[in-house]
């Protein structure tokens, strides 16, 4: 890809991330276009379809989440890493919800095969990190990956906003933990 339209997909890419924040998968096209300062032919030969633009939009987010993820493991603090992560994990489930419903079924109502992979890359993260801070001890034994990633993507569905999540998050933490977390 030459540089200029490298760079146009990446304002395309931003400009979509900040309006479906705002308004939703919904958002129009056209407002996308105008914020990332292209013209609607541009955004239409990146992205020849909402569904695409959603994908391309919610790949980089859970790319990101696995990034943040990768830069915990080396932590000298297994608990400060896990919980770290676990933090963006329910803000990314709290404030990514309607994007990630809006791309992942099919027209029968199944998940799809690319959401399945981007929850198997997550769930491979949180295994890496909680394997680490259940071998030192600081999450409780009789915890597994799946129940803390159940009550954490619970705890984000319940939650108001990005704020509530990780206010119940630290709750959590104490049960996974038995200690508290400022």
């Amino acid at each position: 890809m030459r540089a200029d339209a490298a760079k146009n997909v990446d304002a395309v890419l931003a400009a979509a991330r900040e309006l479906f924040g705002e308004r939703g998968p919904d958002a129009p096209l056209d407002d996308v276009a105008k914020r990332a300062g292209v013209g609607n032919a541009t955004l239409y030969r990146h992205f020849p379809t909402r569904s695409d633009l959603l994908v391309a939009v919610y790949a980089e987010e859970v790319a990101a989440l696995g990034r943040q993820g990768a830069a915990l493991v080396n932590d000298p603090t297994a608990a400060d890493a896990l919980f770290d992560w676990l933090g963006h994990f329910v803000v990314h489930i709290a404030t990514k919800r309607a994007l990630a419903a809006a791309i992942t079924e099919d027209p029968e109502g199944r998940r799809t095969a690319l959401f399945e992979q981007w929850h198997a890359s997550m769930r491979a993260t949180a295994a890496e990190l909680f394997t680490r801070a259940r071998d030192t001890g600081v999450v409780r034994p009789e915890l597994t990956v799946a129940d803390v990633l159940a009550l954490v993507s619970a705890a984000a569905i319940a939650s108001a906003d990005a704020a509530d999540a990780r206010r119940l998050l630290r709750i959590l933490w104490y049960g996974f933990t038995g200690t508290g977390r400022s």
